[in-house]
């Protein structure tokens, strides 16, 4: 099973899942609300089901989303054709083709996507080259190597679960590992943090340079 068939197949149940830790979620929301502007185009790749992209267009003059699951880019379509939103589009491309077809953008967000990512140095350069001077990336990543032991351990079932089709490609970074990646390809980092601290995502807003 490919990552978009995993995905798909997944669609519908994902769209009913409750947010984990809504309070880091609406921390996180609001941190990179604070960010945008009213003229703002910005893309966020691996969009699932346009739940946070359907919270945040309204703060923005254009709002792309992305998603490699076509069953995903359903729902999403579907949740935004009952909403009054209007500035807002999505598209099913892998993560990298979804940047190559934008340029000139203000911010590229990216939220509990890059660890599922097989080459995240090459999606952060396209990021790079996409984004105008000044403009943004926004991420929030699971960084399961600096997790406790609990989670350690949970993460030793993970092959299993993808030879058996219950779980996708996953990397297991570290916090410090993350945010080198971030500066090695051309950006400064302007805030980050933790939220939740336990397995930490890694929130990061940072500025290309």
């Amino acid at each position: 099973m490919n990552e978009a068939q995993f995905w798909d197949n997944a669609a519908e149940k994902y769209a009913l899942d409750p947010i984990k830790d809504m309070d880091a979620y609406t921390y996180t929301l609001e941190r990179t609300r604070s960010y945008l502007r009213a003229e703002d185009t910005v893309l966020e790749i691996g969009c699932g089901t346009g739940s946070t992209a359907l919270l945040l267009a309204k703060s923005v003059g254009t709002y792309h989303g992305t998603d490699i699951s076509e069953g995903m880019i359903a729902i999403a379509r579907r949740k935004t054709s009952q909403s009054s939103v209007e500035n807002l589009s999505f598209e099913a491309h892998p993560a990298l083709d979804g940047i190559h077809a934008h340029e000139g953008l203000d911010a590229v967000m990216a939220f509990n996507l890059l660890h599922l990512i097989k080459d995240i140095p090459a999606t952060l350069a396209a990021a790079h080259d996409a984004l105008r001077p000044g403009g943004l990336l926004i991420t929030k990543t699971p960084c399961m190597r600096d997790a406790s032991l609990k989670y350690r351990l949970l993460k030793k079932a993970i092959p299993i679960a993808q030879m058996l089709g219950k779980a996708p490609f996953v990397q297991s970074l570290s916090v410090a590992e993350y945010d080198k990646m971030i500066e090695a390809n051309g950006f400064e980092i302007i805030e980050s943090g933790n939220h939740p601290n336990n397995p930490p995502a890694r929130y990061i807003v940072a500025r290309k340079v």
